[in-house]
């Protein structure tokens, strides 16, 4: 078993592989604060909630929070019994970062691309909905071509309720009807609805610039991507999990190297 965490800005999902299934996941607030101790008890926390005991024997991170990186890693090795693989844009993984700035690339993007590239075989752009909503691009021969950065729905929602002081918070949920006829519905529908717009709008700009025939597979993915699944008309499928199963494979590709056969995309 192998414990992988993604530490994002908002929050750190937590959770348990099999192979390359999720056997259990979690959900915390990121805290950079936390000590390696702090953050080693959280886990052994985590772990003696499961249903079941599971004997991990490696760990995973990936981290955007690099003042949580070094006690997740010293917690996780604690755990684990071994020294994390911490990945990022300098991991060395069957995929190419042909951008300007490949250093700079985050490390949940890298992730997301290698799972899809390793999973799927095929052109595909991974919408990742978390504290920013990112579309990453990577052809089916694992060439990571760049992708969209846009602010995350509940930054467009906080910010709203923070600069308008007549406009109360309320939750994000998609309304029944686009014409609100209350402020509650008014906002719901500009900033989950326009959030939807904004998605399906900016893949389909990517698809008019892709540079082959070839039609990519959108994958979302995140903490919101159940709720958007509905919403949207340009997302294929949603994968939950693929950024902790990407840790999962990139834990497996490092550990011990091996070529895997190649599956046409479904």
């Amino acid at each position: 078993m192998i414990l992988v965490v993604d530490a994002g800005n908002s929050e750190t999902t937590i959770g348990i592989c099999d192979g390359l299934t999720v056997v259990e996941r979690w959900r915390v607030t990121t805290d950079s604060s936390r000590t390696p101790d702090e953050m080693y008890i959280l886990l052994r926390a985590l772990l003696d909630s499961a249903k079941h005991e599971y004997r991990v024997h490696g760990a995973a991170i990936g981290s955007v929070v690099p003042s949580s990186t070094a006690a997740l890693s010293d917690a996780c090795q604690r755990i684990a019994g071994a020294r994390p693989l911490v990945v990022d844009a300098k991991s060395v993984l069957p995929i190419r970062l042909e951008v300007d700035e490949p250093r700079t690339v985050g490390a949940d993007r890298v992730i997301n691309t290698l799972a899809a590239s390793q999973l799927h075989h095929c052109d595909c752009i991974v919408v990742d909905m978390g504290t920013a909503t990112t579309f990453d691009c990577i052809t089916a021969d694992g060439a990571f071509i760049g992708g969209v950065i846009a602010p995350g729905v509940q930054i467009a929602g906080e910010s709203l309720f923070k600069r308008t002081s007549m406009l109360a918070a309320t939750e994000l949920i998609a309304p029944e009807l686009v014409i609100g006829t209350r402020t509650s519905e008014c906002i719901r529908a500009g900033v989950v609805l326009g959030a939807a717009d904004m998605i399906d709008g900016i893949v389909r700009r990517i698809k008019r610039e892709w540079p082959k025939r070839t039609k990519p597979v959108v994958i979302a993915t995140g903490g919101l991507a159940p709720r958007f699944m509905a919403l949207c008309t340009e997302l294929d499928r949603i994968e939950p999990d693929l950024t902790l199963v990407g840790l999962a494979i990139a834990h497996k590709l490092l550990a011990q190297p091996a070529k895997r056969p190649k599956k046409s995309c479904k």
